[in-house]
């Protein structure tokens, strides 16, 4: 009689199980490494962060939180989005000031409405200073991934400087393995072989990212 793949697998397991009983305990690995490279300066981290954005080609502005909506509304226009994308939990003032018209993921929107949306705006979970990258998952202001991939213009919204830190060991700890991180460097890009780049592919074509500070 054939074995059923269940009972293939519990043998397999059985002997790696049997194969590892006497085996010593791993030893406690020495994690003494270095989890940034710079200056715990907050205005150092966030100059870092803007510089590694613009390397990215990424389009990075600074406001304070009173002028967001008023910045928010001119890119928006100067970008020619007429219809915005606006995740669960996207704070309304932010959107306060544009005449865009809004396109609420609840109930979700259709692969057909995201594909006519201009724009989306988000906040985000995490930015890192060292490598340029702003980290979303799919919490308040941010959404479910699909939101961040099809509309062709995504700005994001980081508050500094809680939501800044230097590396990606400092940025690990902070975040729920269990959620869909998704880590943008940059807008969507890829290159042939001839190395000739193409933005757009497979994510937005142009990001916008908006560092909010209190303005001191």
């Amino acid at each position: 009689m054939t074995a059923s793949p269940g009972d293939s697998r519990a043998r397999v397991l059985a002997r790696i199980r049997a194969a590892v009983a006497d085996a010593p305990e791993a030893p406690d690995v020495p994690r003494a490494y270095r989890v940034r490279h710079g200056t715990e300066d907050a205005g150092a981290l966030l100059d870092l962060l803007h510089e590694n954005l613009a390397d990215y080609r990424a389009h990075v502005h600074r406001t304070t939180p009173d002028e967001l909506p008023a910045l928010i509304a001119l890119l928006l226009a100067e970008r020619g989005a007429r219809a915005v994308v606006v995740p669960p939990g996207l704070p309304p003032r932010w959107l306060a000031a544009t005449d865009a018209e809004r396109l609420a993921d609840d109930p979700r929107l259709t692969p057909y409405a995201l594909d006519g949306a201009d724009a989306v705006v988000t906040g985000c979970a995490l930015a890192i200073a060292e490598t340029g990258t702003i980290i979303l998952d799919g919490g308040p202001g941010q959404g479910r991934r699909a939101l961040t991939l099809v509309p062709d213009l995504h700005l994001c919204v980081v508050r500094a400087p809680e939501q800044v830190v230097a590396s990606v060991p400092e940025a690990l700890p902070r975040l729920a393995p269990e959620r869909p991180l998704t880590w943008i460097s940059g807008p969507s890009a890829t290159s042939d072989i001839e190395l000739d780049r193409v933005e757009g592919v497979h994510g937005p074509r142009t990001l916008d990212v908006i560092l909010v500070t209190d303005g001191e």
